[in-house]
């Protein structure tokens, strides 16, 4: 049994969705700085000084739900007790599917392939910086959130469909080629039909907040829009303006 002198759990933890990463690394100084920038960006973070603890505390840790206690491993190659290898492919045989970032010193591609090939996700050599150590976490916590993303409904309205997974659209029964703002025009104005958007709120949810330019693309955006869902675009059923305030779906 390890004591709160071999494991660490960070209070940050406890707050909320806060992604959980487990840290496995035996230098108590980078230890410490992982778990320092990791809880600077807002995760919650548990430390263990070896392979066995790390092992020892996943075994019986008992989550809520069922559910794996972590959203990330950090594994260090080279650790005393049972090696991050070895960890790995624990994890993996028992079809767990959570990301795994492996540091290791050695940097020869043998050894970068081979934690790919035991089941890693990514693979860091020291000696690294915190900024890109914690980029890659960012985008391997990502791209997890992605394959756990539940699907999203299809989106219909009269004779529109919309297939927010496919990024298709049939327009009476007829498959219709949308540019990437015009499909998350639509996508926003399907999801919410009637309510009224001005231009300026149009901008924020489908340019972003940083766009620098004339508010007059949104109209540009309708018009091409309404020229491939209306039947007459000059009176349209669907992207209908509301005079004075701006425009609503149906």
């Amino acid at each position: 049994m390890y004591t709160s002198e071999s494991i660490k759990y960070s209070a940050r933890t406890e707050i909320g969705q806060t992604s959980r990463i487990l840290v496995v690394e035996d230098e108590e100084i980078i230890q410490e700085m992982l778990a320092v920038a990791l809880e600077e960006e807002g995760y919650g973070v548990v430390t263990a000084p070896d392979g066995r603890a790390a092992v020892e505390y996943l075994k019986n840790f008992e989550p809520n739900g069922g559910e794996f206690p972590f959203d990330l491993l950090i594994l260090d190659l080279m650790l005393p007790q049972i090696n991050g290898l070895d960890i790995c492919r624990l994890l993996r045989h028992q079809g767990n599917p959570v990301p795994i970032l492996m540091l290791s010193a050695k940097g020869s591609e043998t050894d970068r392939v081979l934690g790919l090939e035991v089941g890693a996700d990514d693979y860091l050599t020291k000696p690294f910086s915190m900024r890109e150590l914690v980029a890659r976490c960012r985008a391997l916590l990502r791209r997890q959130r992605l394959i756990t993303l539940p699907q999203l409904p299809v989106l219909k309205f009269k004779e529109v469909t919309l297939n927010p997974q496919e990024c298709r659209v049939l327009v009476r029964g007829q498959e219709v080629n949308l540019s990437p703002k015009e499909f998350r025009l639509l996508e926003l104005f399907m999801s919410y039909a009637r309510r009224v958007w001005s231009r300026e709120q149009l901008l924020d949810q489908v340019w972003g907040p940083d766009f620098v330019g004339d508010s007059k693309t949104v109209d540009v955006h309708i018009r091409w829009l309404r020229e491939k869902l209306e039947q007459d675009p000059s009176h349209p059923e669907y992207i209908v303006t509301v005079r004075g305030f701006g425009y609503r779906f149906g």
